[in-house]
C-alpha cells in the first residue's frame, strides 16, 4: 500500500436534523441529562450538550416506564 504524501481533500460528514431527545417524564436519569445539557448549552459547550443528546438517546427505559 502505497503512503499518500499530499494534501486531501476534507471529509465532509452529513449535518444531523434530527430532533434532540426528549426525556422520559418521571426518569432521575434523563432529568439529570436534560439540566446537565441546558446548562451546557448556557456556556456554549456545545460537545457536552451532543454528549447529553447521545446519553439521553441510549438511555434504556422498560415499557411500563411513565
Amino acid at each position: 500500500m502505497k503512503t499518500i504524501t499530499y494534501a486531501q481533500p476534507p471529509v465532509e460528514l452529513p449535518l444531523r436534523t434530527d430532533p434532540e431527545p426528549v426525556p422520559v417524564a418521571g426518569c432521575g436519569v434523563c432529568a439529570a441529562l436534560a439540566a446537565q445539557r441546558r446548562e451546557a448549552r448556557l456556556w456554549g459547550d456545545r460537545s457536552t450538550v451532543s454528549d447529553c443528546n447521545v446519553e439521553l438517546r441510549n438511555h434504556p427505559h422498560s415499557e411500563e416506564a411513565p
